[in-house]
C-alpha cells in the first residue's frame, strides 16, 4: 500500500503542473515530505522516511482526475490531437485502458482490483457500445477503428462514433431520434469527415500544397482572418481556404476572371436593349458577380444573388457592405438598412440576397437574365430557368463537367445529356455543342426557342449564352436545329445527317470522304443528338466589345475579337470592329434592336409580350436564308493533319492559301492551332500538301521556301479553283 500511495501521488500532482512534477520527482524524498497537519503534532522520532508519504494522500484524492491524454503524452496535448489519432493499436488500446483507471480510482485505494472489470471504448458512446471485458475491447478496436483508420506520415486517423459533428435528427413517426454518424479527424485541420475516400482525397491536398503538422499547430493558436481580393474595381471578402474549400465555404476561383468579365458584358449589351434588368445569380458563393453587375451597371439592373449555403449568404451580406451596396432580404432589414443610410455614406446601389433551393427560386419569379454556375453540371436547373424567363431575355449556363463532356466519362455524358460522344480533334466544340442542345430541349420542353449568341470552351468550363425566343413556331425551328452528326475514325472527316424521317440505305454515302470502300468494317460512328447550327450572333459580339472598351475590361476583349472574327469565318485582317455599320440599330434574332438608352426592340410592343405572327414568319424566313451564311460548324487541326518528312507553312499564310483559293476560312479560339474552313478535308490536304515543303538533311536549312517565279500565285488560283469544282460534289453543307 505505501508503494501504490506514492505512485499515485505523482499523476495527482501534475494537475497543477507537469514541470512541477517533474521536479518533484528528481528531488530527494526529504523535499517529498509534506508541512505536518494542524491537529497533529510532529514528533522528534519522525524520520523523513517514505512511509510518510502516504499522509497527504486523502487530501489530494478529491482533485478532479487529469484527462489520459495529458497524463500521457504531454506533447500531444501541445498539438492538439484528437484521441482517435494515435500511432499504434496499442496506444489506442491504452487510452481505452488508462480511461477506466481514472475513472475508478476509488477502487485503486480501496485494493479491489479484478481482472474482469467491463470497460468502454473511448471512441463510441455507450448508446453505441456498451462496456466490455478486455480482450473483446481489444478485437472491436481492432476490426472497427483500427482497420478503417487512415494513415498519414506514421500517426492513424482512426474512425469515431463520437458526437463530434452535428447530424440531423430523424423524425420517425411521432418520435424525434438523432443518430451520430462516423468521421475522421483531419490531423492537419480540424475537419471532419465521414467517408474514408473522402479523407484520403482530403489529406493528398493537404500534401499537394505542402500542409504540414507544424503548419497546423502555427495556425491553429490564431485562425487567419478573411482575406480581401479585388478583381474589376470590386472588393470581395473570401475565406482562408477558398482556393480548396471545404462544404460549409464559399469557394472563389480567381482563373474564372474571364468567365465573369463574358457574362459582365453580355449584360452589358442586354441593358442597352431595355432597363431595369431583373437579374439573377443562382449560384452567389462569394458573390463576386452579381456585386460586378450592380456596381457598374447601376440602377440599369436589379441583382439578385442567391445560394443555399448559410455561410455563403452571410459572406455575401459583408461583400454588399464592403462595396457600400444595400442589401435586401426582407421589409425589416430593409428598414434598418435605411435607418444606416441615413447615418453613414451614400450606397450605390441594391442587391437582394436570397437562401433558396435555385429551382424554387427561378420557378417563383421571373428574371430578364439568369445566369448558372453551378458545381458540375446545369442540367438540373434547365428546366425551371426556362420556365419564367422574359421574352428576348438571355440565360447564361457555365458547365464544369468538363470529364463528361471531353468525352473522358462517357456514360456521365450519355447519363446527364442523353448524347453519345467519343474523343475528337474537335472535341472542344462538340463539347460546346452537347450544352447547347441541353439547352434547346430544355427550352422547347416550355415552348420556347433559343437563339445562340455565343460558345466558349476554355481551360476547365464550358460558357453557353442563348436568348430566348417565346412561341411554339420558335420552339419547332429551335428543335429542328438538333442532328446527328457522322464522324469518321479514320480521317476524323465530318458532317451532320441530313433532315428527314427516311431511313437511309447507306449513310456512309454522306460522308465526303470514301474511307468505308478502302478500309474493311464499319469505320464511321454516330454522335449526338448536337446543336447543329450557328454558336455565335456577329451582331452581339459586336455590341459586347463596345461594353468592354466602355468599361475598361482590357482582359476580354482579344477573346471577343477573336469571337467575332470566327463568327464571320474571315481572316482578322478583313474585318473592322470597332465601329459598326450602324451602331443605333442592329438585327438580332429576326428583330432590329436599337442600341440607345431610352428605347426597346422594334418589332414587339412591350417587355414579355408575345411577338406578333408577322415577326414570327419574317423570323422563320430569315433563319432559312441565313443558313448558307453561318459559319462551318467544327474544325481542322492543322498539326493533326501534317505530312510527316514535310514542313507545313505558318498558320498565318495557310490561312491566306485557303482564302486565295475559294473558302472561308477563319482561326478558332477553341484550337490555338484550329482552322474553321468550309473546304473539305481532301481539299485541306490537298492544299497544305502544295504549300509543304520537304524537309531536307542536307545542305539546305530545314523549312526554307524556295522563291516562286511572278506567275505562280495566278496558277495556283486557277489551279485551286478547278479542284473546288471537282470536289464540289462532296462538299459539306
Amino acid at each position: 500500500m505505501e508503494n501504490m500511495a506514492e505512485e499515485e501521488l505523482l499523476p495527482l500532482e501534475k494537475e497543477e503542473e507537469v514541470a512541477q512534477a517533474q521536479v518533484l520527482i528528481s528531488a530527494p524524498d526529504s523535499a517529498r515530505v509534506p508541512a505536518p497537519a494542524p491537529d497533529s503534532a510532529p514528533t522528534p522520532d519522525s524520520a523523513p522516511t517514505p512511509a510518510s508519504a502516504p499522509a497527504p494522500a486523502p487530501a489530494l484524492a478529491q482533485a478532479p482526475a487529469l484527462s489520459p491524454s495529458l497524463a500521457s503524452a504531454p506533447d500531444e496535448a501541445e498539438s492538439k490531437r484528437h484521441i482517435s489519432i494515435q500511432r499504434q493499436l496499442a496506444d489506442l488500446e491504452k487510452l481505452a485502458f488508462e480511461t477506466e483507471d481514472f475513472d475508478s480510482s476509488s477502487s485503486l485505494n480501496s485494493d479491489n482490483l479484478d481482472a474482469g472489470n467491463k470497460q468502454a471504448c473511448p471512441l463510441c458512446p455507450k448508446e453505441k457500445f456498451r462496456a466490455c471485458n478486455s480482450h473483446k475491447l481489444r478485437r472491436h478496436l481492432q476490426n472497427l477503428h483500427w482497420k478503417v483508420s487512415v494513415e498519414f506520415e506514421g500517426y492513424r486517423m482512426c474512425i469515431c462514433h463520437l458526437p463530434c459533428r452535428p447530424v440531423k435528427p430523424n423524425i420517425i413517426g411521432e418520435q424525434i431520434s438523432s443518430k451520430m454518424g462516423a468521421h475522421y479527424h483531419c490531423i492537419i485541420c480540424s475537419a471532419t469527415i465521414t467517408r474514408r475516400t473522402d479523407m484520403l482525397g482530403h489529406v493528398r491536398r493537404h500534401v499537394n500544397k505542402g500542409e504540414t503538422k507544424s503548419r497546423y499547430i502555427a495556425a491553429s493558436a490564431a485562425k487567419p482572418p478573411n482575406e480581401i481580393l479585388k478583381e474589376a474595381d470590386t472588393d470581395v471578402q473570401v475565406g482562408p481556404n477558398y482556393s480548396i474549400p471545404q462544404k460549409t465555404d464559399s469557394y472563389f476561383n480567381p482563373k474564372m476572371k474571364l468567365n465573369r468579365q463574358l457574362i459582365f458584358c453580355t449584360l452589358a449589351a442586354l441593358a442597352e436593349e431595355r432597363k431595369p434588368l431583373e437579374c439573377l445569380d443562382a449560384f452567389g458563393a462569394t458573390g463576386i458577380m452579381g456585386l460586378q453587375w450592380a456596381k457598374h451597371l447601376g440602377n440599369a439592373v436589379k441583382v439578385t444573388i442567391n445560394d443555399l449555403n448559410e455561410n455563403s449568404v452571410t459572406l455575401i451580406q459583408e461583400n454588399c457592405h464592403l462595396n457600400k451596396l444595400k442589401v435586401v432580404v426582407d421589409s425589416k432589414e430593409k428598414e434598418e438598412s435605411d435607418e444606416v443610410l441615413e447615418e453613414g455614406e451614400e450606397k450605390l446601389g441594391n442587391i437582394q440576397v436570397t437562401r433558396m433551393d435555385a429551382n424554387v427560386l427561378m420557378h417563383l419569379r421571373s428574371f430578364d437574365f439568369i445566369h448558372l454556375d453551378p458545381f458540375g453540371t446545369s442540367v438540373n436547373y434547365l428546366d425551371s430557368a426556362f420556365r419564367n424567363i422574359r421574352n428576348l431575355g438571355i440565360v447564361s449556363v457555365t458547365s464544369t463537367d468538363i470529364s463528361s463532356l471531353y468525352a473522358k466519362a462517357q456514360h456521365v455524358a450519355r447519363r446527364h445529356y442523353g448524347c453519345n460522344i467519343v474523343r475528337t480533334e474537335y472535341y472542344k466544340e462538340l463539347a460546346a455543342r452537347i450544352v447547347v442542345a441541353a439547352l434547346a430541349r430544355a427550352a422547347a420542353r416550355c415552348n420556347k426557342g433559343i437563339e445562340v449568341l455565343f460558345a466558349v470552351a476554355l481551360e476547365h468550363f464550358v460558357l453557353v449564352v442563348v436568348r430566348v425566343l417565346r412561341g411554339p413556331t420558335s420552339a419547332d425551328e429551335t428543335a429542328k436545329k438538333i442532328q446527328y452528326l457522322i464522324h469518321c475514325q479514320w480521317c476524323e472527316e465530318r458532317i451532320f445527317q441530313k433532315d428527314g424521317n427516311m431511313v437511309e440505305e447507306n449513310p456512309y454515302r454522306q460522308l465526303p470522304c470514301n474511307c468505308h470502300g478502302s478500309m474493311p468494317g464499319k469505320t464511321a460512328i454516330e454522335l449526338g443528338p448536337l446543336w447543329s447550327s450557328s454558336l455565335f450572333n456577329t451582331g452581339f459580339l459586336k455590341r459586347m466589345l463596345v461594353g468592354s472598351l466602355h468599361h475598361g475590361l482590357d482582359d476580354i476583349q482579344p477573346l471577343v475579337k477573336t469571337l467575332i472574327f470566327e463568327s464571320e469565318c474571315s481572316p482578322q485582317s478583313q474585318v473592322a470592329v470597332h465601329s459598326p455599320s450602324n451602331p443605333s440599330k442592329q438585327e438580332e434574332c429576326g428583330v432590329f434592336i436599337k442600341t440607345t438608352d431610352d428605347t426597346t426592340t422594334d418589332n414587339y410592343v412591350a417587355q414579355g409580350k408575345r411577338k406578333g405572327s408577322e415577326t414570327v414568319t419574317s423570323l422563320a424566313k430569315k433563319q432559312k436564308t441565313d443558313v448558307s451564311t453561318e459559319h462551318p460548324p467544327f474544325y481542322y487541326n492543322i498539326h493533326r493533319h501534317s505530312i510527316k518528312g514535310m514542313n507545313m507553312p505558318k498558320l498565318k499564310k495557310f490561312l491566306c492559301y485557303l482564302s486565295q483559293a475559294g473558302f472561308r476560312v477563319s482561326r478558332t479560339h477553341f484550337d490555338p492551332m484550329g482552322v474553321r474552313t468550309d473546304a473539305p478535308l481532301l481539299q485541306f490536304k490537298s492544299i497544305l500538301l502544295k504549300y509543304s515543303t520537304p524537309t531536307y538533311t542536307g545542305g539546305q536549312s530545314e523549312g526554307h521556301v524556295p522563291p516562286a517565279p511572278e506567275d505562280t500565285a495566278a496558277d495556283r488560283v486557277e489551279t485551286a479553283v478547278n479542284d473546288k469544282a471537282e470536289a464540289s460534289s462532296c462538299r459539306r453543307r
